[in-house]
């Protein structure tokens, strides 16, 4: 690490005044758009939006305002890992849930779901609320943390960063088919495990917000700490090494946090599509910023991008609530297919 700080190729910013002034203009752009959501969020009910705070208030601090504190603290994180991923495999695509920490969370919540209906015990949708209230958090986080466990197991270790996509691949391959096995053996258990795997905010309340608040708020400085090893594998990984960095043990450290953060969200959230991909490339297509500055505004880009989501979910069609993850995905699908189609055309003209 010292001889990458002495480095003046890595250790100068690549962005003078102007980018750096235009990346404090972005941050704070991005924390105005998260209080003006915020409030939107504090407004928006199961009964359509109301501005009468004084007579909703047992509402407002019950539910509303720790579901819209707890999707821009979940966002956040997807944010966060998103840009962890794509700098340590040096591919815009990655996402956090690359290395089979969604397929190990997605399988958890179907076995903690299948059990009852395996030994003859029915759960519904109702009952599937009361479980993810009090158990199905940890299991989807433990699962999460299991299936990139064994993808670090198969790829043996993060020194060939190949090797350990293509494991991430197999796990969720692998665990995919068993969860769909489970479910096929127990019907009653796809019904309670549609809710995690379509993302969710609606179960999000101060019992959440205090566990993703405690692990963005170690996370984020963590990984801000260790951006110029990110700035270093930018160059290429000889680069890096080069510059004394032990590069398996960085790259290693940087999955793991990548992991934590990708858990904690989900197992609150469930699988919720694309945040953690777009937040940033939304930064980058915006500011051009080193990787410090670049993990901040990627997570608060992703905490705006749920807020957002977590707010249109409850507005379009109240009562009824549209799951977050599909909102999200179809939101992310449009902007990758305008981003591939202008970059078509760039290339054709």
């Amino acid at each position: 690490m010292r001889a990458l700080e002495e480095s003046g190729a890595i250790a100068q910013p690549i962005a003078r005044r102007p980018r750096l002034t235009a990346a404090l203009w972005l941050g704070l752009a991005l924390l105005l758009a998260a209080v003006i959501l915020g409030l939107c969020g504090l407004a928006a009910g199961s009964s359509g939006w109301s501005l009468a705070w004084s007579d909703d208030w047992p509402l407002i601090s019950a539910i509303r305002a720790p579901r819209s504190l707890g999707a821009f603290l979940a966002g956040g994180l997807l944010g966060l890992a998103g840009a962890i991923a794509q700098g340590v495999f040096r591919n815009p695509l990655a996402d956090p849930y690359l290395l089979g920490s969604a397929s190990g969370a997605t399988l958890a919540i179907v076995l903690a779901l299948a059990a009852g209906g395996l030994v003859g015990v029915p759960i519904g949708i109702t009952a599937t609320a009361w479980i993810l209230k009090l158990g199905l958090v940890g299991a989807a986080f433990l699962g999460a943390m299991a299936g990139i466990t064994l993808t670090l197991v198969l790829a043996q270790g993060t020194s060939r960063p190949t090797v350990l996509l293509l494991a991430g691949v197999v796990v969720g391959v692998l665990l995919g088919a068993v969860a769909n096995l489970l479910m096929l053996l127990a019907p009653e258990a796809l019904r309670g495990a549609q809710i995690f795997l379509l993302g969710t905010t609606g179960f999000l309340g101060w019992r959440s917000v205090g566990p993703l608040a405690v692990m963005l708020a170690i996370a984020l400085p963590v990984a801000v700490r260790f951006a110029r090893v990110l700035d270093a594998l930018v160059l290429g990984e000889s680069t890096a090494i080069s510059l004394g960095i032990a590069v398996p043990r960085m790259r290693l450290l940087l999955v793991v946090l990548m992991a934590l953060c990708t858990g904690a969200a989900v197992a609150e959230t469930g699988l919720v599509a694309f945040v953690g991909l777009v937040a940033p490339h939304l930064v980058r297509r915006t500011v051009i910023v080193t990787h410090g500055a670049l993990l901040i505004l990627a997570s608060l880009a992703g905490g705006v991008l749920l807020l957002a989501a977590d707010v249109i979910s409850r507005s379009l069609m109240p009562p009824q609530e549209l799951p977050v993850g599909l909102l999200t995905g179809i939101v992310g699908g449009v902007y990758l297919l305008v981003l591939l189609h202008r970059r078509g055309e760039g290339r054709a003209g």
